[in-house]
């Protein structure tokens, strides 16, 4: 079920609103329609931002190509107006900032969609290091009019020694740090990319909706597939996305993700996300307290693999699993609470 949120961004006041007066003051007249809008969320990471406007401005796309920057900034605290102020000055018409008062990720990225000036609109986090041809890669499949999206490859940035118990065999072991490698061999994607490195039509969003507010990460939770939800609609619909592994980004594994407590976090909610974004299976006709009872089964079993496994690397995996499955039967339990408190308050 996609949500097409109805609140809007709210601008700051005239006296506290400076980047955008000073984006406004000093854009050129445009010539010719936008083609590309880069859309950047940020919360409290003005440190890492100025590394990725850099990164941005310096992108190399032909002179014929029309493309901006929005910077959104939800609701952050510290001093990341003025970082967006000054690059607004730097490059004239480049940057735009705005401000999204409502708390979560998917309420910034759509408050986003909806002031994009672009035809094909890029996402990319706050965080991110981009290559030089990552934006000409990335939206080069869009203009051919043949594909709805495309994804491009996002590689970990080691800010610290990769301990022994994260294993990287594993299928989506990097996951949690938002690395999307299928390979270097361009093609068709069958799986929805990764939010740091996506980019979309922009009338996709007109027919399919925009992102769901009730996923996504909001303040410190660690909910997520707004990204990967979106794109899942996308290919169910038969729209085709693709994989271009040449537009590169690399995502900083910082030393507070590389613990085991942030790890299980993540996958914890990671099962509630998944539960809120797809439902649990569809066979599932025994329930308990609004949980069915496969996901029981499932935990029985991953806490049974957990605590008799001897090797560290699978027993911590067998860990995550349990977590993964925790998080499922909670948001089973708390849907079905919802369902019941919703009568009686109306």
């Amino acid at each position: 079920m996609s949500v097409l949120p109805s609140d809007r961004g709210s601008e700051l006041p005239p006296q506290s609103f400076a980047p955008n007066r000073s984006c406004r003051q000093a854009r050129k007249p445009q010539r010719k329609p936008m083609q590309i809008s880069v859309i950047l969320c940020t919360y409290n990471r003005c440190q890492t931002l100025a590394n990725v406007l850099d990164g941005l401005a310096s992108q190399a796309l032909p002179e014929s190509v029309e493309w901006e920057v929005l910077v959104v900034d939800n609701n952050s605290s510290d001093r990341t107006p003025d970082v967006v102020a000054e690059f607004c000055q730097r490059h004239p018409g480049r940057f735009r900032y705005l401000f999204e008062a409502q708390q979560g990720l998917s309420h910034a990225r759509n408050e986003g969609i909806r002031q994009a000036r672009g035809d094909i609109l890029v996402f990319v986090d706050d965080d991110a290091i981009v290559t030089p041809m990552w934006l000409q890669h990335l939206t080069e499949p869009l203009r051919t009019g043949i594909y709805a999206g495309a994804g491009g490859r996002i590689l970990p940035d080691w800010c610290a020694p990769r301990p022994r118990w994260l294993a990287v065999e594993a299928r989506y072991a990097l996951a949690p740090f938002a690395v999307f490698d299928l390979g270097s061999e361009a093609g068709a994607l069958s799986e929805p990319p990764f939010g740091a490195n996506m980019a979309f039509r922009k009338d996709t969003f007109t027919r399919y909706g925009y992102f769901r507010t009730d996923l996504g990460r909001c303040g410190r939770g660690l909910m997520s597939n707004e990204d990967t939800e979106f794109g899942r609609r996308l290919l169910k619909a038969g729209e085709a996305l693709r994989y271009q592994p040449s537009a590169v980004v690399y995502h900083p594994v910082s030393k507070d993700r590389l613990r085991k407590s942030y790890v299980l976090k993540w996958w914890f909610g990671k099962g509630r996300s998944d539960i809120r974004a797809y439902g649990p299976r569809t066979d599932s006709r025994f329930l308990i307290r609004g949980v069915p009872l496969y996901l029981l089964r499932n935990l029985a079993r991953w806490v049974l693999c957990w605590l008799f496994t001897l090797d560290s690397g699978r027993r911590f995996r067998n860990k995550l699993s349990v977590w993964a499955t925790f998080g499922a039967i909670l948001e089973c339990h708390r849907s079905q609470a919802a369902a019941h408190e919703s009568p009686n308050r109306s």
